[in-house]
């Protein structure tokens, strides 16, 4: 019997993917597996000893201490993709109300509600004062090619764009659902002097915090349009609202919205909203159940923010799960303590991410007490647990 606990209140569609008399989830258990998260901050609680991994439904995971999950192995996953469609669609909402003024006529609209039967003389007198582009031959710049930004390419490109996108870490699985269509560039600042409008789907991390700062903007279209959904420290606030005032950029739409921004008549901010429709939150809940069960019941590791991708299809009852630091020879110690207790290795898989690695390894037979309790002994290793059956 598994134990799942539930740090926030999940999508029950998710909560059914766990099978049922194997697996016990609540959101209060003793000696829990595994967490199951969405929002709940987790870098202030007491983790137990006996959670193995961790599974945020949902791409970021800023509420999870990864770096002291790590430290004592404990394997995180977060949900890339199960939300693209949410995101897209929302980023395919953003490039038209950044094109014609749909939230400045809205606001002008409900400014004349009282004006009774000259509503519609002055609508069509003023009409013009929000009237915007076609995004029907102009120039999409997407930068990142992940599974969101893919679906934005895509759907742009058959809205009529032209679409041009940026990734230098374009993953095999993204390159084939690319439409043709979607030129790739070479460089970032090659993207920037020919778009439009420029998308943003790259994470946040030290390289890519403040990325777009006024040194990009003077490189990009007078008049150019940003969309940011990704996050907000990728683009620094006060730099872009300069350019906007200085009309070297005519909209930002953002759903990080900051006083600032708020108070920047040419940004058009909402709530965080990505990833919030019902089917996004049913398809993290069910991708995050589903890399939990995966790992709880045989190790495999997909979609983790700390340790590496590693999968062996399984054909034996025994098998043996080990988690080091990435330093030579440790799968040398490990197989040489098998050894010496006649084990016979049938499969074995090693792989490595950063200063951590992750071995799966099929046995013959059970791997006896005392050699478990040798191989934990070994410098370098992290936590190990055994399958049986």
């Amino acid at each position: 019997m598994f134990r799942i606990q539930t740090m926030n209140k999940i999508s029950p569609v998710g909560l059914e993917t766990f099978p049922r008399g194997s697996y016990e989830v609540a959101g209060e258990l003793p000696h829990p597996d595994a967490l199951l998260v969405r929002s709940a901050d987790l870098h202030n609680i007491e983790i137990p000893l006996s959670v193995k991994a961790i599974a945020r439904a949902g791409v970021g995971y800023n509420n999870i201490p990864v770096t002291a999950c790590s430290e004592r192995g404990i394997v995180v996953f977060n949900t890339p993709g199960a939300n693209a469609n949410a995101v897209k669609e929302l980023a395919i909402t953003s490039l038209l109300i950044a094109s014609r003024d749909i939230v400045g006529g809205m606001k002008w609209g409900q400014g004349i509600a009282d004006k009774g039967a000259a509503v519609s003389e002055l609508v069509e007198k003023e009409k013009s004062r929000f009237e915007g582009p076609e995004i029907r031959g102009k120039t999409l710049g997407v930068v990142g090619l992940g599974a969101i930004g893919v679906m934005v390419a895509n759907d742009a490109a058959a809205l009529g764009m032209e679409v041009i996108g940026y990734d230098p870490f374009l993953s095999v699985d993204a390159a084939w659902s690319l439409s043709r269509q979607v030129t790739r560039a070479e460089t970032l600042e090659g993207l920037l002097g020919k778009a439009d409008y420029i998308s943003l789907h790259i994470p946040l991390n030290e390289t890519t915090k403040g990325l777009f700062d006024a040194e990009k903007f003077r490189l990009m279209k007078k008049g150019a349009r940003i969309i940011n959904l990704a996050r907000g420290d990728l683009v620094k606030e006060a730099d872009i609202i300069v350019a906007l005032q200085r009309g070297k950029l005519s909209r930002y739409v953002t759903d990080f919205p900051s006083a600032a921004l708020l108070a920047c008549p040419q940004v058009i901010t909402f709530p965080h909203l990505g990833a919030s429709t019902p089917e996004a939150e049913d398809n993290c809940a069910v991708m995050a159940a589903r890399q939990l069960i995966a790992f709880l019941e045989s190790g495999s590791i997909r979609n983790s923010v700390n340790f590496p991708r590693c999968q062996l299809e399984r054909h034996v009852a025994h098998r043996l799960l080990v988690v080091n630091r990435n330093i030579p020879n440790m799968v040398g110690q490990i197989t040489t303590i098998l050894a010496a207790e006649n084990i016979n290795i049938m499969d074995l898989v090693n792989h490595h991410r950063d200063e951590y690695a992750y071995s799966i390894i099929d046995t013959g037979q059970k791997v006896p007490q005392i050699a478990l309790e040798r191989i934990i002994m070994v410098e370098g290793i992290i936590r190990i647990r055994m399958l049986e059956g």
